[in-house]
């Protein structure tokens, strides 16, 4: 899907974009659309650090979280 984006430019905004297509050989478009790319990236939220089996384990008791009487004693 293609869309149409107009944006207004000030002077040395538009001479810096002239010379960024004479300079790399890009069109405005893909200049624009890797510049949208840079900004994304620097904005992106770091995605939390998995710890593998933080918090898992398995005390082998199928009811520990249900049945009271694991219970008894704790605490004292």
């Amino acid at each position: 899907m293609k869309t149409v984006v107009q944006a207004r430019l000030d002077e040395d905004t538009r001479k810096d974009l002239d010379r960024l297509v004479r300079n790399l050989g890009l069109s405005a478009s893909e200049i624009v659309r890797e510049g949208i790319r840079l900004v994304k990236e620097q904005h992106a939220k770091p995605r939390p650090k998995k710890i593998v089996g933080l918090g898992q384990f398995d005390s082998g008791i199928t009811d520990l979280g249900s049945n009271k009487k694991h219970l008894e004693g704790y605490g004292r």
